[in-house]
């Protein structure tokens, strides 16, 4: 019988993304799913509207670096009105 032994991470070497949240306003609907399944909680609803009368999304206060490019709030979007890109995080 083999025992296979768990290795530990080394924490030095695991690199963890970064990404940097672009919002199209104009195109939201005020669906409010980006803000619902963002795990860190990057975005929420602001209080001024598009040209269409709908609240959009904006980056929450002091959330400006949390994004980790998981590209959820990319997925969930039906009007194509939020992107991610990955930034250098070094």
């Amino acid at each position: 019988m083999r025992v296979y032994a768990r290795q530990p991470l080394n924490l030095t070497q695991v690199r963890i993304p970064r990404g940097q949240v672009f919002l199209i306003p104009e195109r939201c609907k005020g669906c409010q799913m980006c803000v619902e399944f963002c795990p860190q909680q990057v975005l929420r609803m602001s209080s001024r509207m598009n040209s269409r009368g709908y609240h959009y999304p904006e980056i929450a206060p002091g959330k400006e670096n949390a994004c980790v490019h998981c590209e959820f709030c990319m997925m969930v979007c039906p009007e194509f009105a939020i992107f991610t890109l990955e930034v250098d995080s070094a």
